[in-house]
């Protein structure tokens, strides 16, 4: 007979996420397929096929890794974001003017624009660009990734791939990466999904921390994504599930619900403050970024968990 399953506890602790003294090496965040972002606010709902006015139109530079490192950098914490493009690409310009280091791989094409279009209940509409063909650029990608992973106390694979990197670019990077730098090589956390995710799952890499949402968890270990948000028990299951499969931490967050962690510890829960949700553009890096400040911060578990919600809801 199987062991009942523990009701995660549930975490209310404030925190500090002042730095060590010491300091700490950088977060080297990667996204392979970054954009740049633009989001229109409407007045009222999406009337598809009519004409209608913004009330506000506004261009970021985003994906995955990006958004993660710019969230670290405006909390003070020392991160560099890895991806392709040119230096004066509008993502990369936009990056500098922010005041996010950034070390680029020239491509000879232009990254890729998405658009997002926001409703005042909070819905979200979003029309995500393919990316370039980095096809001819697997190689270089991955030692550049490799060569700055050496300086990284975090690395942090994040987002979706673009055409031209195959399946098992993750689990090539990780691999890369640890059998380049040993015992010096840094922590790896991931927020992906789909193929390349499942791929780097299923190669028993081990990595030491994933950040899926529900639909992300049951994809990997199936269940129901709706139970998931709404059980932390049934959510406790399918991230012990995946941590079976090799990974150490798993942050899992359930969208207003809040988020688990479960770990080598235990596991918590921590429900999301009750807010309204003006766009959920951003909300789930914020979490993860959250976690990492927190953890360089030697914060433990439940401080860690308290700070990814606090940071996803602030997004």
């Amino acid at each position: 007979m199987s062991a009942p399953i523990p009701t995660p506890r549930p975490v209310v602790a404030p925190i500090d996420t002042a730095p060590q003294p010491g300091g700490t090496r950088m977060i080297l965040t990667v996204t392979a397929n970054p954009s740049l972002d633009r989001t229109i606010e409407l007045p009222g709902t999406l009337q598809r096929g009519a004409v209608q006015r913004s009330v506000s139109t506004t261009d970021e530079p985003g994906g995955k890794g990006v958004n993660v490192s710019r969230a670290l950098a405006a909390s003070g914490a020392e991160t560099v974001a890895l991806l392709p493009g040119a230096l004066d690409d509008p993502v990369l310009v936009a990056l500098r003017e922010r005041g996010v280091p950034t070390v680029n791989l020239p491509i000879g094409q232009r990254l890729r624009a998405n658009v997002t279009l926001t409703e005042p209940d909070g819905t979200t509409t979003k029309i995500n660009e393919l990316g370039p063909d980095l096809g001819s650029h697997v190689d270089e990608l991955t030692a550049l990734v490799v060569e700055h992973a050496a300086l990284a106390s975090w690395l942090v694979l994040a987002g979706s791939l673009p055409p031209g990197l195959p399946t098992t670019w993750l689990a090539d990077v990780v691999r890369a990466v640890r059998a380049s730098c040993g015992d010096a090589a840094p922590r790896i956390a991931v927020d992906s999904s789909g193929e390349p995710f499942a791929a780097l799952i299923a190669s028993g890499a081990g990595i030491d921390l994933v950040k899926p949402n529900a639909d992300e968890l049951a994809e990997i270990v199936g269940g129901d994504p709706e139970a998931y948000e709404a059980d932390p028990a049934s959510a406790v299951a399918g991230a012990r599930r995946l941590r079976e499969l090799g990974v150490e931490t798993v942050l899992l967050t359930l969208g207003s619900a809040g988020a688990l962690l479960i770990d080598d510890e235990g596991s918590w829960f921590a429900a999301a403050p009750v807010i309204t949700a003006l766009s959920t553009v951003g909300a789930g890096d914020s979490s993860l970024s959250g976690y990492l400040l927190a953890e360089t911060a030697g914060a433990p578990a439940p401080a860690r968990l308290a700070q990814a919600v606090a940071s996803g809801a602030a997004a």
